[in-house]
């Protein structure tokens, strides 16, 4: 993979917003590196071509669409990129399409899979407008999609509310989940939609497969909402030995997650927000 020194990435969607912008459960990043235009994410669609309009972004200069995995919150956006982009093409892993719910106490199941108007838009797309992320690949000299995450941490399991039936019979591994890797001449630039994998898992995959051990950035979101202290601990340990230089928490990571970063990696760690703009 080449390396690029030039790398500006905005948060298009975020759970808080900077001013003017609109805030959702949701994310998406637009990364500008070199002549090439990816976006990763889409957030759950209301609040998207609302805050691309205010940043000024070139929607329609996109290259790649790559989707961390199929949650609504993740790909409510694709059909307003499809209208406003319609020479890109999207990778993303095959389980990305299948029905998923959360199962609440009750035994009630909500659906929060790909909302139907982003999947009638995939559905429409020729197949050379669509790559599926089995394995790990480069699709630009210095990007490189992870594909699925080998999970090896004894401290990050996955979520036992997360069903792909209605009846709760079926867990939803997320097995679609995947992140994205940039590569600089100073290290390595991880964006995670959830890291539903597991955020140590995920950083240890991505040095794994770029042979780049220097981490440089992490931005998205870690998926410690829920954590317990245990792994909360535990993942701050972690982080601590593998030493990022910057750390952008957003979306999942939770607020007491976002406090405990904030104390164990100080002016390392920046909230991330709608509108918020990074340069490397």
């Amino acid at each position: 993979m080449k390396k690029t020194d030039s790398i500006r990435i905005t948060i298009l969607i975020d759970n808080q917003a900077g001013t003017g912008l609109v805030a959702e459960h949701g994310f998406s990043l637009w990364i500008e590196a070199g002549d090439r235009h990816v976006l990763f994410d889409t957030g759950q669609g209301p609040a998207f071509l609302h805050n691309v309009q205010r940043l000024d972004i070139p929607l329609e200069k996109t290259d790649v669409l790559v989707l961390s995995h199929g949650h609504y919150d993740h790909t409510g956006g694709m059909d307003a990129v499809l209208r406003n982009a319609p020479k890109m093409r999207i990778i993303l892993h095959p389980n990305a399409v299948v029905p998923r719910y959360r199962i609440f106490s009750d035994g009630q199941a909500k659906s929060i899979g790909m909302p139907s108007s982003a999947a009638t838009v995939l559905n429409r797309l020729p197949d050379n407008k669509i790559q599926w992320s089995m394995r790990t690949s480069c699709f630009a000299p210095f990007f490189r999609v992870t594909g699925p995450i080998p999970r090896e941490t004894l401290f990050e399991q996955g979520e036992n509310d997360l069903s792909l039936d209605q009846s709760g019979d079926t867990p939803d591994l997320i097995e679609d989940d995947q992140a994205l890797l940039i590569e600089t001449a100073s290290g390595l630039i991880v964006c995670a939609g959830c890291a539903h994998s597991g955020l140590i898992n995920t950083l240890n995959y991505a040095r794994a497969l770029s042979g780049i051990s220097r981490i440089r950035a992490v931005i998205g979101g870690f998926h410690l909402l829920n954590a317990d202290d245990q792994r909360i601990q535990s993942t701050l340990a972690e982080l601590k030995t593998l030493a990022p230089e910057f750390l952008v928490p957003c979306h999942c990571t939770g607020e007491r997650p976002m406090q405990a970063l904030q104390a164990a990696f100080g002016n390392r760690v920046q909230l991330g927000r709608s509108g918020a703009i990074f340069e490397f």
